[in-house]
């Protein structure tokens, strides 16, 4: 997996389980407060689209997750 492939997988990762944990009707609710974190991933994903910088890409990068796929099929 890339460097991409991995942040965009946690988000929507994160999203849907805050989303399952946060809404009343979903049968995995615990508490609304849970949205918050929904808003701060959504909030993180808007950032990293207009500055073009991600703390999770950054620190994937430096352990070494490559960033293209063709890094991935040299290392194979």
């Amino acid at each position: 997996m890339t460097v991409d492939n991995i942040v965009h997988a946690v988000a929507g990762t994160f999203i849907l389980l805050s989303l399952a944990l946060g809404v009343q009707d979903s049968p995995l609710f615990v508490n609304a407060n849970f949205l918050w974190f929904t808003a701060f991933v959504g909030a993180n994903l808007l950032q990293s689209g207009f500055t073009k910088w991600c703390l999770m890409a950054t620190i994937l990068r430096k352990l070494g997750v490559p960033e293209t796929r063709q890094q991935v099929l040299l290392r194979g």
